[in-house]
């Protein structure tokens, strides 16, 4: 039962990624004018509310109460698990040395950094690389489409989207089969990357959806170019 519900989700998700991608040539580029702006602004509304009142102070009683040793080992293993994405991204885009120095890095991280709680290959000038699958389909040339605000997931456009509803598809929490683990695993996770990124919030100004929507668009071209990229925004 468990293995045919759990299909049932692939072939949703599967479905949501082919949905995504045929919006693609309908589209247009995304930028700043934004022409979904009066659907999006909503949903930052919605997005920014439950951060404000329930994911962010569970962010600073999690920092607070967690010792910064553990907060950075509890990070690294979520990272090391996360080098299969990029291992698989990496490949698919044909960056051969980075998928090579991903499956190092994961190889070391597992064994000498015990299971991955030490990061031991940035040590020995391992960089950890950041790839999923809307960066692969942007290599493929496929045009991310405008700016869309997700429930939940927060900024995104059309393409990333796709992009994250695939890399759902190999992730590890696929291979938690106890529920349970499965959905605390799921909420360190994501109490762990907001603490994170508290720090971040104190460059924010002005605008705060025009703020993070022009660093969203800015960070996501320039890692779809591995950096090679103009300051077009």
């Amino acid at each position: 039962m468990r293995d045919h519900c759990a299909n049932g989700v692939r072939h949703s998700l599967l479905l949501l990624a082919m949905a995504g991608l045929a919006l693609l040539p309908v589209v247009t580029q995304a930028s700043e004018e934004d022409p979904w702006e009066s659907f999006n602004r909503p949903i930052f509304v919605f997005n920014d509310t439950l951060d404000t009142y329930a994911l962010k102070p569970l962010a600073r009683g999690y920092q607070a109460v967690t010792p910064q040793f553990l907060e950075d080992g509890i990070g690294n293993v979520f990272a090391n698990l996360g080098e299969v994405g990029n291992f698989a991204n990496n490949t698919l885009q044909g960056k051969l040395h980075d998928a090579g120095v991903d499956t190092a890095r994961f190889l070391i991280n597992t064994t000498v950094g015990v299971a991955g709680f030490f990061d031991v290959a940035r040590h020995a000038g391992l960089q950890r690389n950041d790839e999923d699958f809307g960066q692969t389909l942007g290599a493929w040339g496929v045009s991310s489409g405008p700016y869309l605000m997700l429930p939940f997931f927060g900024p995104s456009s059309p393409r990333d989207a796709s992009g994250l509803a695939v890399d759902s598809l190999h992730s590890f929490y696929g291979a938690i089969d106890h529920v349970p683990t499965r959905n605390t695993t799921r909420a360190v996770d994501v109490v762990d990357t907001r603490a994170d990124l508290l720090s971040a919030e104190k460059v924010i100004s002005g605008d705060k959806y025009l703020f993070i929507r022009n660093a969203y668009l800015q960070n996501r071209e320039f890692k779809v170019q591995d950096g090679q990229v103009e300051d077009d925004f």
